[in-house]
């Protein structure tokens, strides 16, 4: 049980955005960090890679998409995520506080995140979170994430986008980081499974938004609590067809 609880985590964790198949735990020599990043920034990251149960490291399958909406999806995740609600894709929620930002997957995983460095062709995410299920104990732990993309022109104005996503999880607890290790092909699998679902979830989105724009934005214009400035913003990207 302890060792399915823990699989289910990292499954779990890497729902909550984008995310070497490794097996065991991270090797820090396999971290790479934008030079911008400062070193108490840096030094925690480094931390949490160090001290990872598992790592993964996946190429998404490439999809055409218009450059300046998806830049705006991963500039506003937030937003993106009502997007995601509104066509129906996942049940994924983020939403500004005075703190920053706060997520729920749906599945009994909450907690904060951060954009710790945001530039041309690179994100790099941490969150601190946790797992909740009934009659279970509570799972703490901590994930780093790191997109990569690029982008080929193609025709029209779209590009094919290029992702790569590298992603650390570190447990709180000794006992489950363990667990997780003794099952390291199974938690792997999952983390690379996840991973790549993630992808197909913004080539679903930008596929969506690419077919029926007006309709997409209906839908956010219908849900309750979208920002207004974000959905006009939105709604003046799409209108540059």
């Amino acid at each position: 049980m302890t060792r399915r609880v823990a699989v289910t985590l990292v499954g779990a964790v890497w729902l909550t955005l984008l995310p070497i198949a490794s097996s065991g735990a991270a090797d820090s020599t396999a971290l790479s960090l934008p030079a911008g990043i400062p070193a108490s920034e840096r030094s925690r990251l480094t931390g949490v890679a160090a001290g990872a149960a598992i790592a993964t490291r996946v190429d998404g399958e490439p999809f055409l998409a218009r450059r300046d909406i998806f830049e705006y999806l991963l500039n506003h995740l937030a937003f993106t995520t009502q997007v995601t609600q509104a066509l129906r894709f996942a049940r994924l929620r983020i939403w500004q506080t005075p703190e920053g930002l706060a997520l729920d997957e749906g599945w009994g995983t909450t907690g904060r995140l951060w954009v710790v460095y945001a530039a041309d062709g690179t994100r790099v995410i941490y969150m601190r979170g946790q797992h909740q299920k009934a009659l279970l104990p509570t799972i703490r732990g901590e994930m780093l994430l790191i997109i990569d993309y690029q982008y080929v022109p193609e025709a029209q104005g779209r590009d094919l986008v290029k992702a790569n996503v590298a992603g650390f999880v570190k447990l709180d607890s000794r006992i489950l980081s363990g667990a997780i290790k003794l099952g390291s092909a199974i938690a792997q699998k999952k983390a690379d499974r996840e991973a790549r679902g993630l992808v197909k979830l913004l080539a679903k989105v930008s596929r969506a938004v690419e077919e029926d724009p007006a309709g997409v934005y209906a839908k956010l214009r219908e849900r309750p609590g979208v920002p207004h400035a974000e959905l006009e913003g939105f709604r003046a990207l799409l209108a540059r067809r």
